[in-house]
């Protein structure tokens, strides 16, 4: 039709996100009206583990704790990398295990860089 310019494909995935969006705010209003509304002190005490809050809670942190977690992301991830490739290790033949080989070496680079440039001292 010369008047129509969205594709009657697209009414599904519209009729889908309006019951998805109305689903959602139906939950958030739902649970702001049924939840049980009894503040005390402790219920509104910053919780660290069970253990009684000390000190300020804007303290700074050395850049050298977002380092350590950011290697162990990146080396963390990287291994997640190798379980698929040993589950069908058998199965892709040589040229994989040369690419593994690469993927674990250059691996090990980057961490003798991170020792080298001391990532890894914690003091």
């Amino acid at each position: 039709m010369p008047g129509t310019y969205l594709p009657s494909e697209y009414l599904p995935v519209l009729i889908f996100i309006m019951i998805a969006t109305a689903f959602g705010l139906g939950a958030l209003l739902i649970g702001m009206i049924f939840r049980l509304k009894r503040p005390y002190y402790e219920k509104l005490m910053p919780y660290e583990s069970g253990i009684t809050p000390t000190g300020e809670t804007r303290t700074r942190f050395a850049i050298r704790f977002y380092i350590i977690a950011m290697l162990f992301v990146v080396f963390d991830v990287e291994a997640i990398f190798i379980y698929p490739w040993a589950v069908v290790f058998d199965k892709i033949g040589i040229y994989a295990f040369i690419e593994m080989v690469i993927f674990i070496v250059i691996l090990f680079i980057g961490y003798i860089y991170a020792w080298k440039k001391e990532a890894f001292q914690w003091d």
